[in-house]
């Protein structure tokens, strides 16, 4: 195919309505390359890619098109990150949590329908539900804000913004730690807990305006990772948002992740996409360089060296490896009917994240030996993929943790099948 689009090299059976999705995210990739450097240069998020990808429609990519949206799925997402990662992955992974967003609209919808609200419910939920898809299909701008830097030995993210009740609404007060597009998006759509709950059937979401009285940010971002993603956090001060800015309903939460077909909010695998866009342009450019480079005395390419080819061989394996991981997740969580139970696609998904973000990282590591001293510079594209590729180590949660909790959840089902009732003789 001679105009093979950049989402196809990781969605490599699109539909043509697909196809149609991936031109306009193919549109916006020279300007986002362009900008990249500079941005990440100065950790700064380029505010003209707003513009930019609202002008494409791409806000709305995976909202359906009866909330104006493109109608995009997973497999749509995961191949917009991909693409965009090779161009930006600082605008690839503000891109993913906006879209991350689209989850507080359509997964409490499907809750509705599969009759998990009660009738009192449903009004205020649906009403929510569309009103998170419709602004995000107007072009409206939404910052997923839920990790804080308050930890939790049993859960990877533990939530301690606390929304009070007061006369016409909330008062929101606490710090988030995480969440790309300060200071860029529209809205900021935060989860809090309801005051006096100390369970998840607390958690409560509300949109919080970028401009509203009490909300800052915090100190700017200066990490590993995506400097210019925009990824300060915010800090809510008795931030007043009105009733109908709200989801309140207790349990409204975790009834609606029920629906989820595997990983978290079901659209986790995409910010993986983002990673191994960025290990794929670290790996083209790196080839390309390597192939065109040649040695003084014999003019052979440096490429055809016996070290240069070994590296090369493991970046292609560990390249291959993250695009292997990636496309049986997405096929677990988007076949129709579902290939496995939700528990063993969950599984899936708590081992293919260490796998996909520690080969993406390995890919950038043998780009940076391959290079040897004149890459070794953060202009360079094998010092940035080298950092950038390190946040998705650490990103939600290790590879050693997600394996540790499929261990468990292996030996702990061995072990209850080892046991069984029976009656005396």
């Amino acid at each position: 195919m001679t105009d093979r689009l950049t989402g196809e090299r990781l969605v490599d059976d699109m539909t043509e309505a697909e196809r149609d999705r991936a031109r306009r995210v193919e549109a916006v990739l020279p300007e986002l390359r362009a900008a990249a450097v500079k941005a990440d240069q100065e950790g700064s998020f380029p505010i003209g890619h707003v513009a930019l990808l609202r002008e494409a429609g791409l806000l709305g990519l995976v909202v359906p098109q009866e909330y104006g949206g493109l109608g995009g799925t997973l497999r749509d997402l995961a191949a917009a990150t991909f693409a965009m990662g090779t161009a930006c992955p600082s605008t690839a992974l503000a891109f993913f949590f906006h879209n991350t967003s689209a989850s507080r609209g359509l997964l409490p919808l499907e809750a509705i329908e599969a009759g998990l609200f009660e009738d009192d419910e449903i009004p205020v939920v649906r009403a929510f539900a569309e009103k998170v898809l419709t602004r995000m299909a107007s072009g409206v701008w939404l910052a997923n804000f839920a990790s804080e830097s308050v930890k939790s030995s049993t859960a990877n993210i533990a939530i301690a913004t606390t929304a009070r009740r007061t006369e016409g609404g909330w008062l929101l007060d606490g710090e988030k730690s995480f969440g790309c597009a300060t200071g860029v998006a529209d809205y900021y759509l935060t989860t809090a807990k309801l005051d006096g709950y100390d369970t998840a059937e607390g958690l409560v979401t509300f949109f919080v305006p970028r401009e509203a009285a009490g909300v800052s940010s915090r100190a700017p971002w200066d990490g590993l990772g995506m400097r210019a993603s925009a990824n300060n956090g915010i800090r809510l001060d008795q931030v007043f948002i009105p009733e109908d800015e709200a989801l309140t309903v207790p349990g409204a939460f975790t009834r609606m992740l029920q629906m989820s077909r595997g990983s978290f909010v079901g659209n986790q695998l995409a910010i993986s996409a983002a990673y191994t866009g960025c290990a794929q342009n670290v790996y083209d450019v790196t080839i390309e360089q390597l192939t065109r480079k040649t040695f003084a005395d014999t003019g052979r390419p440096i490429a055809s060296s016996p070290m240069h080819q070994q590296i090369i061989g493991e970046m292609t394996v560990q390249l291959e490896t993250a695009f292997l991981w990636l496309r049986r997740q997405l096929l677990l969580e988007t076949s129709e009917p579902p290939l496995r139970p939700k528990q063993e696609v969950f599984r899936q998904w708590r081992m293919g994240k260490g796998s996909v973000t520690e080969a993406c990282f390995q890919v950038a590591l043998g780009a940076f030996k391959a290079s040897g001293t004149s890459g070794a510079s953060m202009s360079s594209t094998a010092g940035r993929a080298l950092r950038d590729l390190a946040m998705g180590l650490v990103m939600t949660f290790p590879a050693e943790r997600g394996r540790l909790e499929v261990a468990q959840l292996v030996t702990q089902a061995k072990e209850n099948a080892l046991f069984a009732t029976v009656e005396k003789p």
